[in-house]
Formats: structure tokens, sequence, C-alpha cells
């Protein structure tokens, strides 16, 4: 399967390049890709953390409440706690990667 790249890569691209490969229907194809996102969403929220051999991990990170600086004018502000998803590849994806 060739892929083939604009700037980034959403939902209906990935349902189109699968479209292409194994011809099954616009809508069935799209289907699949959101519960698959959704799949993935869920279990991220509830195990807070993603495995996906051969790919990579998602994971959620914990930051902490930090003070932010506007770096045009300088001025101070507070930026909240929150979770952020972070993506760590595999050993298998690097070696893809790095071998092209």
């Amino acid at each position: 399967m060739t892929v083939k790249f604009n700037q980034s890569l959403g939902k209906k691209e990935i349902a189109h390049n699968i479209k292409s490969a194994i011809g099954f229907s616009s809508s069935n194809i799209q289907k699949i890709t959101n519960d698959i996102i959704g799949a993935i969403t869920q279990t991220l929220i509830s195990e807070k953390k993603v495995n996906i051999k051969n790919f990579g991990t998602f994971y959620i990170r914990f930051k902490k409440k930090r003070e932010g600086r506007n770096p045009k004018t300088k001025e101070k502000f507070n930026i909240n706690s929150r979770n952020i998803v972070k993506f760590k590849t595999s050993s298998h994806l690097k070696q893809r990667l790095n071998d092209n």
C-alpha cells in the first residue's frame, strides 16, 4: 500500500487509503476508522496507556501548573495543570524510518 502524504494525515485520508487498498465502501471504512480512533481514545482514558505493536505507545502524562510568558509582550500568566498525550515510537518503527 502506497500512502500519499500532504502535510498531515487526517481521518478522511486514512479512510481513503484503506478504501483504495481493500476496496470496501467509503461509509464502512469511515465507520471503521472512527471506531478504531474511538477505541484508542477510550482505552487511553481508562487505562492511561495504549501500545500498538511495531508502531508505538500512546500514554498520558500529567503536567503541573506553571507560570508562562508571552514572548512578544513579556506578559506573565499561569498555565493550568493538565493531562497531555505523549507518543513513544517502537524500535521497529524507528528502524524502518531510518532504513529509507
